[in-house]
Parts: C-alpha cells; sequence; structure tokens
C-alpha cells in the first residue's frame, strides 16, 4: 500500500485540482448510498417488485436531502468541460475530436452493463421466471442512465453553454413550474427543466472555471439562498419534501427537476464551493489523496454496477434463507427495515468490489480530451487519465 500511494502521488500532476475530484467522489458515495438505503426489492408470491422506504415512512423524507448529489455531479462537469475545451481550443483541437473522446470515455463502460443486462433479462424470461419481475430488476439498473444522457448532451453543448449565466436556466425552470404547479399547466412541459433544470449547475461550474464565485459570500449566499428557497418550497408551494423520486407520489423533484430541486441544488453547489478550500489541504496528504483518486478510477464503474450488486445479494440471499429476510426482502415498513438494511450495506459493498473486480477493464485506458496518448507507467497514469473523464 505504501508503494501504491507513492506511486499515485507521483504520478498526479502539480496543477491538478484534488479537491474536485474529492467532490465528484463524495458525490459518487452519496448516490450509491441513498439508491442502497431508499430502493427494496420486495418478494410476494414468487414475485420481486420495487417499493420505497419513503412511501411507508414518510418521515425519513428529509434524509433524502443528504444522499441526492447530482447536483455536485453537473457541477463538477460543467468545471471540468469547460476548463477542457478552453485547452483544447488553445491547441487548435477541433470540436469533433474534442466531445468524441469525452463522450466516448463516457460510454464505454455503460456498454458492458447494457449487453450484460440484455442477456440477463433474456436468460431470465427463457428460465420462466415472470416478466414482472424481469422488468422491476432491470429498471432498477437502467432507470439511473438517463442521468447520463443528459450529462452526454449538456457535455455536446459546452461550446455553446459555456458562458451562459446560471441565472438563465433558472429563470426558466422557474417559469415552467409556475404554469405546471402553480397553474395546473400541462405536465408535458416538465421536460423542458430536464436540459434546464441541470444546465443550472453546469453552467454554474462553467463560470467557476472562468474564474467566477471566487468569494466566500457567493458562495455562501449560494448555500444560505439555495437552502432557504428550497424549504419555502416544500413548507408552502406543495413541494414534497423527498429529494429524490417517490412510488405513488402526487409529484417528483427529480423526474423531471422541479424549481425545489434546484434550488436544493445550488444550496449543494453553495456547500460544495466551500468544501474546496478544507478539500485541497486535507489532500495535500499523500494517503488521503490515494483514496480518492483510485474512487475516481473507478468512479463510472461504481455508478453503473451498485445496483447489480444490490440485487445479485438480494436474489441470492432469496435462494440460501428459508424464507424473506429483513432489510432484503421485506415491506420496508418500518425503522426495524431500516435497521436491517443498514446491517446489509457491507454485503453490498462487498458484492460491488467483486463487481468492479470483473468491469473496471472497460472504464480504464482511453485517450485524452484533445485525442492525445497519455503514458501508462505505473498505476496512477491510468488513474490520472480516467478521473479527468469519468462524468465528466
Amino acid at each position: 500500500m505504501t508503494g501504491l500511494v507513492a506511486r499515485i502521488e507521483a504520478a498526479t500532476p502539480p496543477d491538478r485540482d484534488r479537491a474536485v475530484d474529492a467532490l465528484r467522489a463524495l458525490a459518487i458515495l452519496g448516490v450509491v448510498g441513498g439508491h442502497w438505503l431508499v430502493t427494496a426489492l420486495v418478494t410476494d408470491s414468487g414475485t420481486v417488485r420495487g417499493a420505497s422506504p419513503l412511501t411507508y415512512l414518510p418521515q425519513l423524507e428529509p434524509a433524502s436531502w443528504v444522499f441526492q448529489t447530482l447536483a455536485v455531479f453537473f457541477l463538477v462537469g460543467g468545471q471540468v468541460a469547460a476548463g477542457s475545451w478552453a485547452s483544447a481550443r488553445q491547441r487548435g483541437v477541433p470540436y469533433g475530436r474534442w466531445v468524441g473522446g469525452r463522450l466516448g470515455r463516457l460510454f464505454r463502460p455503460v456498454a458492458a452493463v447494457l449487453v450484460v443486462w440484455a442477456l440477463a433479462a433474456a436468460a431470465m424470461l427463457v428460465a420462466g421466471v415472470g416478466e414482472s419481475t424481469v422488468r422491476a430488476l432491470a429498471k432498477l439498473v437502467w432507470s439511473p442512465l438517463w442521468f447520463l444522457l443528459v450529462f452526454a448532451a449538456l457535455t455536446a453543448l459546452t461550446p455553446l453553454v459555456a458562458r451562459l449565466h446560471p441565472l438563465w436556466p433558472l429563470v426558466v425552470v422557474l417559469h415552467v413550474d409556475l404554469v405546471r404547479v402553480g397553474l395546473g399547466g400541462p405536465r408535458e412541459l416538465g421536460w423542458i427543466n430536464v436540459v434546464a433544470g441541470w444546465l443550472v449547475p453546469y453552467c454554474l461550474g462553467a463560470l467557476v472555471a472562468r474564474g467566477g464565485m471566487r468569494g466566500r459570500t457567493g458562495r455562501w449566499a449560494l448555500l444560505l439562498g439555495g437552502a432557504s428557497a428550497a424549504v419555502a418550497l416544500v413548507l408552502w408551494a406543495g413541494y414534497p419534501a423527498a429529494m429524490v423520486g417517490v412510488p405513488g407520489g402526487r409529484i417528483s423533484n427529480l423526474d423531471p427537476p422541479s424549481l425545489a430541486a434546484v434550488a436544493f441544488g445550488l444550496a449543494q453547489c453553495g456547500a460544495a464551493l466551500l468544501l474546496l478550500g478544507p478539500l485541497r489541504r486535507v489532500l495535500r496528504r499523500p494517503s488521503v489523496w490515494a483514496v480518492v483518486a483510485v474512487v475516481n478510477l473507478s468512479a463510472m464503474t461504481v455508478f453503473l454496477w451498485h445496483q447489480t450488486a444490490m440485487i445479485i445479494v438480494t436474489t441470492s440471499a432469496s435462494l440460501i434463507a428459508d424464507g424473506p429476510l429483513p432489510g432484503l426482502h421485506t415491506v420496508p415498513d418500518s425503522a426495524g427495515w431500516v435497521l436491517a438494511r443498514l446491517l446489509w450495506l457491507p454485503v453490498f459493498a462487498l458484492a460491488l468490489l467483486v463487481c468492479w473486480a470483473a468491469f473496471r477493464g472497460y472504464e480504464q485506458g482511453g485517450r485524452s480530451p484533445g485525442g492525445g496518448s497519455r503514458r501508462r507507467t505505473g498505476v496512477l497514469p491510468r488513474a490520472e487519465g480516467t478521473c479527468a473523464s469519468c462524468l465528466v
């Protein structure tokens, strides 16, 4: 381990902003932890269906504010993509080559999970597994991929939106929700927010890349203003408290993004920007930076396979156990289920480690955003290349 830490430290460019990688790692862990805590696979009469503890225990909805970290992904993505495009232009790299490199690194590991689950779904159907069960399992794996499609679209639009002030997409979200939520307009209008809503933190990241938001005053204003607006919208405007989708809910803050979710995202972005300084100081320690670098090296693998890991544990346990196990196969309607689920998290992590070992090769490698090759000596030349590209 000492040698690995030393190689990672030696391979890291001196000008790399380690705090940005740390924010991405924290966001990834938040998504994984959130999905594992709010997703249940209930075994009922030989079939499996999805359920959420937030449906039965609405008092837990505020906990979703800790784990819904997508805004940080888009903040970091906008910052790194804008900086990468500016650098590519200076070096005369054409747009097609630049965007092709970034999207290629983004979708190469996606192809692996899609192929594996297409084959798995077909095998289950041939073996006689019910269609509803197969649909419930596949949905858990494939539904989070919508986020990558939006991210890819914004990445491709970076030359057009890199200098767009985040206030403009925020105004779009405000007016869309005023019509669809406040005035009872068509729900279909909400899909405008799929782009506009995530464009807010993405443009904020691009603004940071241009040297904006350097002062702590603006960052505190984002944190306090966004949090106050989100709380006000939940308390007095009828938005749900959960910042994730809840089955059976009247309205979702995430599908599509609502004004409350965007306000909450701005608060998250403000907190993330305030953390940059402390994180930079902590990450001067090579051992701490090594952990962050390794997480970033496998960021896409972790994101794409964490639900599969949970499914593996849940289905394997159902074959071994005599009956439904609390926290795995039972209805998530009590504090006992939540406690049992917490005890299962290390087992999920172990299964995810197996998935990581099997599929991490699809994420590693590739070329630099500008098309230049990267050196491949040691461990973290790969980590350095992947950290710069995963999800950004």
